[in-house]
């Protein structure tokens, strides 16, 4: 596990405006939280960095998120890839995720796949649940691209209508790993308090910071000695004003415990949950985001 030492920005995501460019971003770092998530699984490398970076892009999307008991959840799925299933999901602040894969169909591709080569023709599907309304939106769009942050960019453009960039980086070093990223977005005149006006994707001023948030490199956002304001600086410092907004804390969060599990457990009829038990009454239910089993012991006699 990666020690928290001082001097170094991590587990934090921040986020900041620039008016005179009708722009807005949110830059962030995952270490001791992302190593915490993946610790739980043996993945091997391709799906430690495939799930590194779902766990970077949910952070940054989630973390703009105003309601706080609401969710985003990412989903990329295929019926026919070395990756069955990939969830990461964010809320409040703390994020959880985990992967189904076929093991011996990666094991007999090359070491570095492409994300066509993991997923084939698969979807990624990204989810709001807004507690606070109880509405939901949902977004799908076509696993095409060199990377997930590659292809949750055009979900942006093409479901949201607002151009976007992602830039994510996940790097390993000395067995400890971390994972950066940079969120930019448009906003036209008018949005904040009105209706969002129609946004043109070659604008001159999202053509400027769209450039400047390109020239952003793996290694700066990876940079565990750099300081996320830090960042935004170097990309802006000609701007008359950048305002940097609260920041968010990153926590490994995952909800499942004994007595969520028991009280699912009791809504099944008592013979079933005689036929999930083993032969000493004991239900094993296991967790695939923290990859804990819990065992949960019932009554096995006969009403």
């Amino acid at each position: 596990m990666m020690a928290d030492l001082p001097g170094r920005d991590l587990d934090r995501a921040l986020g900041f405006t620039i008016p005179e460019f009708n722009a807005r971003g949110r830059v962030l770092r995952l270490g001791p939280v992302m190593d915490e998530i993946l610790s739980a699984h043996a993945y091997p490398p391709a799906i430690e960095g495939l799930l590194a970076e779902a766990l970077v892009i949910a952070a940054l999307i989630g973390s703009t998120l105003k309601d706080d008991a609401g969710q985003l959840t990412l989903q990329a799925q295929t019926r026919n890839g070395v990756v069955r299933l990939l969830v990461v999901d964010y809320r409040d602040g703390e994020l959880r995720g985990y992967v189904d894969y076929d093991a011996e169909r990666l094991a007999e591709g090359p070491a570095e796949p492409t994300l066509f080569a993991l997923f084939g023709q698969g979807y990624l599907a990204i989810t709001f649940d807004l507690a606070t309304t109880g509405e939901r939106y949902q977004g799908i769009v076509p696993l095409d691209g060199a990377s997930l942050a590659e292809v949750a960019e055009q979900y942006f453009i093409q479901s949201e209508q607002i151009p976007s960039l992602l830039r994510v980086g996940v790097r390993r070093r000395d067995g400890q790993i971390v994972g950066g990223g940079l969120f930019l977005q448009h906003l036209p005149p008018g949005e904040v308090g009105r209706e969002r006006l129609h946004v043109s994707h070659d604008h001159p001023e999202w053509e400027h910071v769209a450039t400047l948030g390109a020239t952003m490199g793996v290694d700066e956002l990876v940079d565990v000695a750099v300081p996320l304001e830090t960042l935004i600086w170097r990309l802006f410092n000609e701007a008359r004003e950048v305002r940097v907004l609260g920041d968010t804390r990153l926590t490994r969060g995952c909800r499942c415990n004994p007595e969520h599990i028991r009280s699912v457990i009791s809504k099944f009829p008592p013979e079933e949950q005689r036929e999930m038990a083993d032969a000493n009454g004991v239900i094993s239910v296991d967790c695939n985001f923290c990859s804990t089993v819990f065992p949960v012991r019932i009554e096995t006699s006969a009403a």
